[in-house]
C-alpha cells in the first residue's frame, strides 16, 4: 500500500482554530434541547460517548420512552451492516417514520443520523435516501442535506484535501488502497469522498456536485464560514468536511449548529467522533475493572468470542492467545457452513465452552472463528455466510450455563447479533471506553446475565497488541 508518513502528510497546514468550541456547542445544545438519534449500522458506534442510552429494539413505545429520557443523544441498533442493500434502505425508511412517530409521542424534536463506518464500508446512498424521505414527510419539508464525515480520531481515520486515510502503522493510506476497501460486500476504489461519492451512487451523485469543506475553511473561516456554507445547502446536496484533528470536528459542528438554528435540515452519516462533538461531551478515562466489575478481586474468567475476519483482528487474535490463563475454542468455519457437519461441529464447540468456563481455577476463554476467509460468488452471497457464521455464534454464547467474569466480542455482526439475539438486550447504558474506540455496554435486567460489562470491540480498531491488553486491564492487571 502506498502512503504518506503522518507527520509528511501532516506538515505545513494551516493552524488549528485557537478558540476551544466545546463550551459554545454545548450551550447552543441547550438552547435547542434536541436530542439526535443516533441509528448505528452495528453496535461498535458508541466507541467515543459516555454515559449515553443505547435502543435495540424497534419499537414506538420503546423509543418513546427513551426520548423522554435522552439528553442529547439516543443510539439505536440497527446492524445494518449486515443486512443486503434493500433491506436496509427499508430498515432505514421504518426507522425514520418510527422515530418520528416516537417523537411527538415524547413531546422532543429530534434530529436523525447514521454513525457509519470511518472505513467506509456500508450502504451509501440507498440506506441515506431511504432515510431522508422518511424524515421529510416526518418533518413536513425536505431534507436540504446529507453530511459525511468518516473522520474518526481514536481510529486514525483522517480526511485532507477531500482524501480519507486510513492509519496503518507510521503510515497514512487512502482509504481505497486498504484492505476495508477490498470488502467482499462493500468494496470501492476511491480515496477522495467526492470521487467515493459518485462510485457508490453508480454515478448518479457526480463528484462535481459534491460540497467539499476543507481544511483551509475550517482553520482560517472558522465556524461562522461553515455555517455560511451549509445554508446554501439543498436538494439533498452531499456535503463532505476535512479533519485531521478534534477541533476542527468542533468548528464543523458549532457551523452545522448554527446552520440548523436557521431551519437547515441535514442527515449525517458520521463515524463515531462526531457524535461525541455534536453531543458537546468531553472526552472521559478509560473506564477499568475496578469501575466495571466493583468487589471482584483481579483475575481471568472472561468469555471473548471473536469473529471478525480482518487482518487487525487476527493479529490481535494470535496475542491474546499468547497470554497466561487462556483456553483457545477453534470453531471450524468451514464444518459450519456443511450441513451434514454443522450440528455435531456446534454440539462439540458447546460442550468445550461450558466445561472451560467451569473450570477452576479460572481462565478466561477464547471462541474464535476459524481465520480462513470465505467468500460467496457476489457479495450478497457473502454476506450471507457471513450471518451464517455468525448465527453459529449466537447458538453457542445462548447455551452458556455460567456467568463470565466479562464478555467481549469481537467484530460488528458478532457483537450485535450477540447482544440482540444470544442476550436478549433491549436496551443498555454506555458508560464509557475500555480503550480507545472500543466502547462497554452494561447489560440490562432482561438479558441472562444483569450488570455484566460486555465489551463491543471493532474488527478494524487497535493495534495488534490491543484486545491482548484490553483482556488484563478487565482481570485487573494492566493500567
Amino acid at each position: 500500500m502506498a502512503g504518506q508518513t503522518r507527520a509528511a502528510l501532516l506538515a505545513d497546514l494551516p493552524p488549528e482554530w485557537s478558540e476551544a468550541l466545546l463550551p459554545a456547542i454545548r450551550a447552543q445544545l441547550a438552547a435547542e434541547g434536541r436530542v439526535v438519534v443516533v441509528l448505528d449500522d452495528d453496535p461498535t458506534g458508541t466507541q467515543t460517548v459516555h454515559d449515553v442510552p443505547v435502543v435495540t429494539v424497534w419499537e414506538e413505545a420503546e423509543l418513546a420512552a427513551a426520548l423522554r429520557r435522552a439528553e442529547t443523544l439516543l443510539y439505536v441498533l440497527t446492524n445494518s451492516r449486515s443486512l443486503p442493500g434493500p433491506e436496509a434502505a427499508a430498515l432505514a425508511g421504518r426507522l425514520g417514520e418510527l422515530v418520528g412517530r416516537a417523537a411527538r409521542a415524547a413531546g422532543r424534536q429530534v434530529l436523525v443520523g447514521i454513525r457509519g463506518d470511518s472505513t467506509l464500508r456500508g450502504h451509501f446512498p440507498v440506506e441515506d435516501a431511504a432515510l431522508a424521505a422518511a424524515l421529510a414527510a416526518a418533518w413536513g419539508r425536505p431534507v436540504d442535506g446529507h453530511l459525511l464525515v468518516p473522520f474518526f480520531a481514536e481510529g486514525g481515520r483522517l480526511t485532507l484535501h477531500g482524501v480519507h486515510y486510513v492509519t496503518e502503522g507510521e503510515q497514512l493510506v487512502p482509504a481505497g488502497e486498504t484492505e476495508f476497501a477490498r470488502d467482499a460486500t462493500f468494496g470501492y476504489r476511491a480515496s477522495a469522498l467526492p470521487e467515493w461519492v459518485q462510485e457508490k451512487s453508480g454515478g448518479q451523485l457526480p463528484a462535481a456536485a459534491v460540497l467539499h469543506l476543507d481544511l483551509g475553511l475550517l482553520r482560517q473561516g472558522g465556524p461562522d464560514a461553515v455555517a455560511q456554507r451549509l445554508a446554501e445547502v439543498r436538494d439533498r446536496q452531499v456535503v463532505v468536511a476535512d479533519a485531521v484533528a478534534e477541533r476542527d470536528l468542533e468548528v464543523l459542528v458549532l457551523g452545522l449548529l448554527r446552520a440548523e438554528a436557521t431551519g437547515r435540515r441535514f442527515v449525517y452519516r458520521t463515524a463515531a467522533s462526531f457524535y461525541r462533538v455534536r453531543s458537546g461531551q468531553a472526552p472521559r478515562p478509560l473506564l477499568d475493572a475496578a469501575e466495571l466489575l466493583p468487589g471482584q478481586a483481579p483475575g481471568p474468567g472472561g468469555l471473548i468470542v471473536v469473529g471478525s475476519h480482518v487482518q487487525r483482528t487476527s493479529q490481535q487474535l494470535a496475542r491474546l492467545l499468547e497470554l497466561p490463563d487462556v483456553t483457545a475454542l477453534e470453531l471450524s468455519v468451514p464444518e459450519v457452513l456443511d450441513d451434514t457437519r454443522r450440528a455435531a461441529a456446534l454440539q462439540r464447540a458447546a460442550d468445550a465452552l461450558n466445561a472451560a468456563l467451569a473450570a477452576e481455577p479460572p481462565r478466561d476463554v477464547v471462541l474464535f472463528t476459524s481465520r480462513q476467509r470465505q467468500e460467496g460468488a457476489s457479495p450478497e452471497a457473502s454476506l450471507a455466510l457471513a450471518r451464517a457464521v455468525s448465527a453459529a455464534l449466537v447458538a453457542l454464547v445462548r447455551q452458556v450455563r455460567q456467568r463470565p467474569r466479562f464478555l467481549v466480542a469481537k467484530g460488528g455482526i458478532t457483537a450485535s447479533d450477540l447482544g440482540t439475539q444470544a442476550l436478549g438486550v433491549r436496551r443498555v447504558w454506555v458508560p464509557g471506553q475500555v480503550a480507545p474506540g472500543v466502547p462497554v455496554w452494561l447489560l440490562g435486567p432482561e438479558t441472562p446475565f444483569p450488570g455484566l460489562p460486555y465489551v463491543v470491540f471493532p474488527g478494524n480498531v487497535g493495534g495488534p497488541d490491543t484486545l491482548a491488553q484490553v483482556v488484563l486491564r478487565l482481570r485487573g492487571s494492566a493500567p
